[in-house]
């Protein structure tokens, strides 16, 4: 039997509405975005799909800002360095203590090797698994791109877990030589520890202990991760020397810094922390009041 054209149109129509349909719930791989708009992007998943967005307004924090976190501000800059000028670099982890400047030293160097090149692209740990994606998208460019997961650790079973993994290392598909991960994290191994996976080490006659299955797995990833980089706590001589950096940063005068001393010291203690963050924070909570 022959469809009158009337009818047959409207079917073709109707088809033509469902695939539209599919088509914007099924994954697409990321599309290029301008990459002059801004020398950092996020990368956002809507509807199954993901897109590289320019940040229209990148932290514009310096390296001469970070204090007392010298030995691991030179170690980064020299790996970033190596890595804008073309030369073999390694994948970062920082990890350490709360507040002590992992993430912002990675924003420094943004901004200190932008002019030569460095773009950064931050992905959240729950979307690494399109990070192969993200590697191809960005393969063929002229540009060195930091792909930056910030506060990573993973549960049990996570699937950004393995496609990290394999990007470090092991996989066919590996990272092209103009992108890097850099990541931070509170935990060196990334992944929850427990008590009963000491049950799992095992001991020689003479005494070595290795670990078990367990423990090894969770390792394996954090050694895929070329260069670790550790913060470690602040005495309270460096939270107050980071205290009057950043009272500088705000243009508040050395007799005030000098007052604001024990303020700091109170601050501190009422949060429970002497770390950068919190210096920061009182820094602008100080210079905010201005001189009265």
């Amino acid at each position: 039997m022959t469809l009158p054209a009337d009818a047959l149109l409207a079917l073709v129509e109707r088809a033509e509405r469902l695939l539209d349909r599919l088509d914007a719930v099924l994954p697409h791989p990321p599309q290029a975005p301008d990459w002059g708009a801004s020398i950092a992007f996020r990368y956002r998943k809507r509807g199954g799909s993901g897109r590289l967005e320019p940040v229209r307004h990148v932290a514009t924090i310096r390296l001469a800002d970070l204090k007392e976190v010298e030995p691991q501000k030179e170690r980064l800059v020299r790996n970033t360095a190596q890595f804008v000028a073309g030369r073999a670099a390694n994948n970062v982890l920082l990890t350490g203590a709360r507040g002590t400047g992992k993430s912002s030293l990675i924003k420094a160097c943004l901004n200190e090797f932008a002019p030569q090149g460095l773009r950064l692209i931050e992905v959240d740990k729950a979307d690494l698994v399109d990070l192969p994606d993200l590697v191809d998208l960005v393969a063929g460019r002229p540009e060195r791109f930091v792909v930056f997961c910030d506060d990573l650790s993973f549960d049990e079973g996570e699937p950004g877990y393995k496609a990290l993994k394999s990007i470090l290392d092991g996989s066919v598909a590996q990272a092209s030589d103009n992108v890097l991960i850099y990541a931070t994290s509170n935990r060196r191994h990334l992944l929850p520890e427990y008590m009963r996976e000491n049950l799992t080490y095992t001991h020689t006659d003479d005494g070595e202990v290795h670990p078990g299955e367990v423990v090894e797995e969770k390792i394996s990833l954090s050694e895929r991760f070329g260069l670790w980089i550790s913060f470690y706590p602040f005495s309270q001589q460096e939270y107050l020397a980071i205290v009057a950096q950043w009272l500088r940063h705000f243009g508040v005068d050395e007799a005030r810094i000098d007052a604001a001393r024990s303020e700091a010291l109170v601050w501190a203690l009422e949060r429970g922390s002497r770390s950068g963050r919190v210096a920061y924070q009182f820094a602008r909570d100080f210079a905010g009041r201005g001189e009265g």
